[in-house]
């Protein structure tokens, strides 16, 4: 469904939309009434539309445009520490972290942009964070066909930091292995140590 575009240029909010928000606040125990939280419907609702843009669009596009002139280049690509923001599909709570995406091409690679790219696609959408690694490794394999394709995630999770068991400070690691960097020990190895994590 498109979003309706007002004339103040912003994203119209459903009446609906806007009254499930007051209904979460009410039960929160707070008055969605009072002068602080009169227009926290529309911004929460616009807020969401943006935290869940990747489901408007498709990561994989921002892969069909490749280069074959690297001038040889046979050797692995990396886009190390790209930050991003997801949030959990069970509290809907943040999670805030890096990945790591590298692959060893065959006869195409991409502008680096695109790596990111893709990670921003998946992470836009309510995630967990083994499928997030996951999807974006088999996103790349699937549309530049290389020899091998390796994705870390870090990330901290706010269900576990800011709810439940409220610990702080731990990371969780997350990591998808295709072709060479899957099936050969040195390889594997080679692109862990130069994520950093070797």
């Amino acid at each position: 469904m498109a979003d309706v575009v007002g004339e103040d240029g912003k994203i119209v909010v459903p009446d609906n939309v806007q009254e499930a928000i007051r209904t979460l606040l009410r039960w929160s125990g707070d008055e969605p009434d009072r002068e602080g939280l009169i227009d926290t419907p529309k911004r929460v609702a616009r807020a969401w539309r943006e935290y869940c843009s990747g489901y408007a669009s498709e990561p994989g596009v921002h892969l069909s445009r490749t280069f074959e002139e690297v001038g040889g280049y046979d050797e692995v690509v990396l886009l190390r520490d790209i930050p991003f923001q997801s949030h959990c599909e069970h509290h809907m709570a943040p999670i805030t972290g890096t990945a790591s995406i590298a692959y060893l091409p065959k006869d195409r690679v991409v502008g680096i942009s695109k790596l990111a790219r893709v990670l921003h696609g998946y992470a836009q959408r309510l995630q967990v964070q083994e499928r997030l690694t996951a999807e974006v490794a088999k996103c790349i394999w699937d549309n530049l066909q290389p020899h091998g394709v390796a994705v870390v995630i870090e990330a901290q999770h706010g269900c576990m930091t800011g709810r439940g068991v409220k610990t702080h400070g731990v990371g969780m690691v997350t990591s998808r292995m295709l072709g060479c960097f899957l099936n050969d020990a040195s390889s594997r190895k080679e692109v862990l140590s130069l994520m950093g994590r070797g």
